[in-house]
C-alpha cells in the first residue's frame, strides 16, 4: 500500500495525479478518501470522468460528505463533470464498493467494506454506473475434480482448433510478462471503463506477484506458438493473513510464505482471463478455467474466485455457469456529477 500510493514508485503517476485527504473529529481520524485524475481514462473514452478511491469512513454522513465533497470540488478543479468510484487508483487496481456478500471475506486484491458505505453514498447523490460481479467455484472442504464434461469439451477444443497450452515459464519470467503485456491490452479493449496498462504499470505488478505466483496457475493458449490467450490465478495470500490479529508484517509474512511454499493455502483468486478478439467465442475460456481448476486442485486449492466480471458480460458469466461456478458477490461503480 506504500508503494501504491508513493508518487515517486507508482508508474499510475505518469499519467494519472491524486492528493490525499483525511477527516478529523476531535484529533481523531474518522475517514479518508483520495481524489484521482487519469488521463489515459479520459483520452481514450472522450469524457470528463474523475475518481474517488482509497475510501473509508465511519458511520457518520457529515464526515463521509465532507470527504466526498472535497473530492469532489477537486476532479470539478481540474475541468471533470462527473466523479465516480470508489476505484484506487484505477480499474486495474481495487475497485468496486461491496453491496451484496459481506458474509463471506474478501480474496487478494479485493476490497471489503462494511454494508452502511452504499447508504452513505447513496444519500450523498451517488447512482449506479455498473456492478461488477464476482463467482465462486469449488468445496471449501477440499479439491474436487473438474467438471467431466468440461474435460472432453476442453479436449475437443483443442484438437479442433490445433492449439497447446502451457504453464507460465518462470526460468523466462520477463520474456513472459511480455507476451501478456500483447494479450492483455488487446484481450480487455472493449469493455466498459477499461484503461490499457502501459507497460511499466504491467512490469511493477508483475514484480510484485514473482514472488508468490505459481507458474502451473498462469497458464498460456498457443496456437503455432504463439499465445492467443492467457489467465492468471494467485493462491489466496489473505487466507494467511486473515490470522494475523496486531496487523504487524512479522510474522505475518513468514506465515503466509510458508502456508504458500507448504502448499496450506486452500483458496485462489482467479484475476485476469484474456482471449485475442478473433479466437473469442471457441471455447477458449473454458479451456483455461478446467486448467486452473485441475491444476489448483493437485496443490490442495478446492475453492476459486473469478472475478470480477461486468455484471453485462453474459458470455464469460454464462461460461463460468457451465463449469460450476456460481455469482456470490457484487460490488458496485457509482458516480455523481460534480
Amino acid at each position: 500500500m506504500r508503494k501504491l500510493l508513493d508518487r515517486t514508485k507508482n508508474p499510475f503517476f505518469e499519467h494519472g495525479e491524486a492528493d490525499y485527504f483525511l477527516a478529523e473529529r476531535n484529533g481523531e481520524i474518522v475517514g479518508r478518501i483520495a481524489a484521482i485524475s487519469n488521463r489515459l481514462h479520459n483520452e481514450r473514452h472522450h469524457d470528463r470522468v474523475g475518481f474517488f478511491g482509497f475510501f473509508e469512513c465511519i458511520n457518520d454522513f457529515p464526515v463521509a460528505r465532507a470527504l466526498l465533497d472535497t473530492a469532489s470540488a477537486w476532479v470539478k478543479e481540474r475541468g471533470f463533470d462527473t466523479l465516480r468510484g470508489p476505484m484506487s487508483f484505477s480499474v486495474n487496481d481495487e475497485c468496486g464498493l461491496l453491496v451484496d456478500g459481506f458474509e463471506t471475506p474478501n480474496t487478494i486484491m479485493m476490497p471489503h467494506n462494511p454494508p452502511y458505505y452504499l447508504p452513505l453514498l447513496e444519500t450523498a447523490g451517488f447512482t449506479k454506473a455498473k456492478d461488477l460481479i464476482c463467482l465462486q467455484g469449488g468445496s471449501l472442504d477440499g479439491p474436487v475434480p473438474a467438471p467431466e464434461r468440461t474435460e472432453r469439451a476442453v479436449k475437443l477444443i483443442l484438437d479442433r482448433y490445433g492449439i497447446t497450452m502451457r504453464p507460465l515459464d518462470k526460468r523466462h519470467f520477463q520474456a513472459e510478462v511480455e507476451r501478456v503485456k500483447q494479450l492483455y491490452n488487446a484481450g480487455w479493449e472493449d469493455n466498459w471503463g477499461f484503461v490499457p496498462m502501459t507497460d511499466a504499470e504491467i512490469d511493477h505488478l508483475a514484480e510484485g506477484f514473482k514472488p508468490v505466483v505459481i507458474p502451473e496457475l498462469v497458464p498460456f493458449v498457443e496456437k503455432d506458438g504463439v499465445p492467443i490467450g492467457f489467465g492468471l490465478a494467485l493462491p489466496d495470500l489473505n487466507e494467511a493473513l486473515r490470522t494475523n490479529r496486531n496487523g504487524a508484517l512479522f510474522p505475518a509474512a513468514l506465515t503466509m510464505l510458508w502456508k504458500l511454499k507448504t502448499r496450506k493455502i486452500t483458496r485462489a483468486r482467479i484475476l485476469l482471463l484474456g482471449i485475442l478478439p478473433e479466437w473469442r467465442g471457441k471455447g477458449i475460456d473454458a479451456a483455461l478455467y478446467h486448467w486452473i481448476w485441475t491444476k489448483a486442485a493437485e496443490r490442495g486449492i478446492g475453492w476459486g474466485e473469478a472475478g470480477w466480471l461486468l455484471e453485462d458480460n453474459a458470455a464469460i458469466i454464462q461460461g463460468l455457469a457451465k463449469a460450476r461456478f456460481t455469482p456470490y458477490k457484487t460490488y458496485r461503480i457509482l458516480d455523481r456529477a460534480t
